[in-house]
């Protein structure tokens, strides 16, 4: 704000300054003369012009250099530019391949997988039918197994009755053949006794 005030001070009119104290001294009516010479500005000193055709010259082989420095800047900017260019379309190539890589190999193994499921499904399908096929074999062969120890044991009992009624028989005939001995017995003696001979054996002769 102090510095302002001098600014204000000097944009005034000497008639719109405010008169100063008549109780201030001289001192301090001489320090505010040289605040006020200090603050006016000090133009500058004045500058000789060149001689226009030096000028002139230097200007234009100042902007020859330039121009050349802009070509050499504008062919190494399309160098670069087409050296850009170049790396971010096989950058971009790379990427694409890659990822058509990686899609191939997730294809591939998307395929694996759904085969060896079906594979799985196909193998467990067949185990599960083989053994159900086994499991009614085998109740048929056990059943045939228990329908053979039938017909096995009915076929034993039959053999069994066979031989005992033939059995029964021979003792039929060994016992009647042991009556008829014992009956010629019998009746030899008794034609011994009486002198007699049998009239059947007599007649077979």
């Amino acid at each position: 704000m102090a510095a302002d005030e001098p600014n204000k001070v000097e944009s005034q009119s000497p008639s719109e300054r405010p008169p100063l104290p008549a109780a201030d001294s001289m001192e301090e009516r001489t320090k505010d003369v040289a605040e006020e010479k200090s603050i006016i500005p000090l133009t500058p000193p004045e500058v000789k012009p060149a001689d226009d055709s030096k000028a002139l010259a230097t200007i234009e082989s100042f902007g020859m250099i330039e121009t050349h420095e802009k070509a050499e800047e504008k062919e190494k900017d399309s160098e670069g530019s087409i050296n850009r260019d170049a790396v971010l379309a096989r950058v971009a190539t790379e990427k694409r391949l890659s990822l058509i890589k990686a899609w191939e190999e997730s294809e591939k193994s998307k395929a694996e997988n759904r085969a060896h499921k079906k594979l799985s499904a196909i193998g467990s399908w067949e185990n599960s039918n083989k053994a159900a096929v086994e499991a009614e074999l085998k109740q048929i062969e056990e059943k045939l197994e228990k329908k053979k120890a039938e017909y096995i044991e009915k076929m034993k009992n039959k053999i069994a009755l066979i031989h005992k009624s033939a059995e029964e028989k021979k003792a039929d005939i060994e016992a009647k053949r042991g009556e008829e001995k014992i009956k010629a017995e019998e009746i030899a003696a008794k034609y011994r006794s009486t002198g007699t001979a049998p009239k059947k054996i007599l007649g077979c002769f």
